[in-house]
């Protein structure tokens, strides 16, 4: 297990942010981690622009783990009102990938949200087409609901689709409390 330190980012970490966030998902260095969206899409994942509102934003904020300094490991919660918070941008070095991380990095983020959001449940979506990832967020605890909910395939600052037809699962962890 990698020993890492948990902390909110600050405006200071977003460089940092989004070099982490584009290599662990997308081009060849993400193919060094088990999971990615590089055969997905091409493009970028992020931009310094939408890191930059998100931690400008009350409604939500950016859980980052450091390894003797270095950022490693991000995940975004967001509240999305009534008792649900929004999962997101979890990532990890793809080098390190496999090691706990995520998973830590989720009940992180968990956490954050009772006490930040007081949620009860948590949201997220996944691209339809990540059924190892879907698999995974699964044996965490979370559902496949049938809610789908479309790609912003004709908006490049989300990514350029190499294949047709992607979309959103969405998935829910109804009792956070019970969990963490």
């Amino acid at each position: 297990m990698i020993a890492a330190n948990f902390r909110t980012a600050t405006a200071a970490d977003i460089p940092a942010l989004h070099r982490l966030i584009e290599r662990a998902y997308r081009g060849d260095s993400a193919r060094k981690g088990w999971t990615h969206e590089a055969d997905l899409l091409g493009g970028q994942r992020t931009d310094i622009e939408a890191l930059a509102d998100l931690l400008a934003d009350p409604g939500q904020c950016m859980i980052v783990a450091n390894v003797g300094g270095a950022l490693v490991g991000c995940v975004q919660i967001a509240s999305a009102g009534k008792g649900v918070a929004y999962l997101g941008h979890l990532s990890v070095d793809p080098e390190i990938q496999g090691g706990g991380l995520g998973r830590r990095l989720v009940g992180a983020a968990e956490s954050a949200a009772i006490e930040a959001f007081n949620a009860d449940a948590m949201e997220m979506t996944v691209i339809r087409q990540r059924t190892e990832l879907i698999d995974w967020y699964c044996r965490l605890g979370y559902s496949l609901t049938n809610e789908t909910r479309p790609f912003p395939s004709d908006n490049p600052r989300f990514g350029v689709p190499k294949i047709q037809n992607l979309d959103f699962v969405v998935l829910v962890k109804a009792h956070l409390r019970n969990d963490v």
